[in-house]
């Protein structure tokens, strides 16, 4: 028994030792972002590998979900007789939800976990060890324009996601179901708020690209410089980053269209 509560302490501190180690990484990289500017080579190659490389999977999953959508809106509102409806439930359900969500989920699988790997394979052979003894600081040089760029590439992949996301629903719903094209995009255009409703959607997408950007690249820096080291962490990246999307979706929601 003695062993077992033995166990969760240990564990406890190492958690909590963990969060402090985080959150210190955090502010060295806040601090360093504004380096990033006076070599705007850096961030835009960054920028590259982290948005544009992202580009299909968001994009054609953001069709994929639209289309989903139109279809199962449909054949609900068509219970209800509410089918000219079917517009402003597809844009409503991904401005709103969907696509801050599941872009952020998509940006941890595909791009986090590429940024952990490289940053826990540059610690593992030395890299950053190497910077340091050339009196060259890797908090600037190599984690805060990943930093930025996902900062910046997250809100951009959430719009185009629930962009084509709406143009996915719209293909099932007025080409293929016979809704009409006129009733699709007015009930949109008058019930969707711009404050209320997109600009609560960037708020999310914003506040998830700082987070996964931060667990990916803190992990990746953290990371026992092995090869087991490195895999453990990439897995870590992509289950702290869901768990944090879902819970921030929460509270996120809960502050912004609740009474809360």
């Amino acid at each position: 028994m003695i062993c077992f509560f033995e166990k969760i302490g240990k564990k406890t501190l190492a958690s909590f030792s963990k969060l402090g180690r985080a959150t210190f990484f955090l502010i060295q990289v806040i601090k360093a972002c504004l380096s990033v500017f006076l070599r705007p080579k850096l961030l835009l190659a960054q920028l590259y590998s982290i948005g544009v490389l992202s580009f299909m999977i968001i994009t054609i999953s953001g069709l994929f979900v639209g289309m989903v959508l139109g279809l199962q809106g449909f054949y609900i509102l068509s219970d209800f007789g509410a089918e000219e409806t079917l517009g402003l439930m597809v844009a409503a359900s991904l401005v709103r939800e969907l696509g801050p969500v599941i872009s952020a989920l998509l940006f941890a699988g595909r791009a986090g976990s590429a940024l952990t790997a490289e940053i826990g394979l540059m610690k593992t052979t030395e890299q950053l060890s190497g910077m340091e003894m050339m009196a060259v600081d890797p908090i600037k040089r190599v984690i805060a324009p990943r930093f930025l760029a996902g900062f910046i590439s997250m809100p951009i992949l959430t719009t185009l996601f629930s962009s084509i996301g709406v143009i996915g629903g719209q293909i099932v719903g007025v080409i293929i179901l016979g809704v009409d094209e006129g009733s699709y995009w007015s009930q949109m255009q008058a019930n969707i708020d711009f404050q209320g409703d997109i600009i609560n959607g960037v708020i999310k997408s914003i506040v998830f690209g700082v987070v996964i950007s931060w667990i990916a690249l803190f992990e990746g820096y953290d990371t026992i410089p092995t090869s087991e080291g490195v895999s453990r962490a990439t897995t870590r990246t992509v289950v702290n980053s869901a768990f944090a999307i879902l819970g921030l979706d929460f509270i996120l929601t809960a502050l912004m269209f609740g009474d809360i």
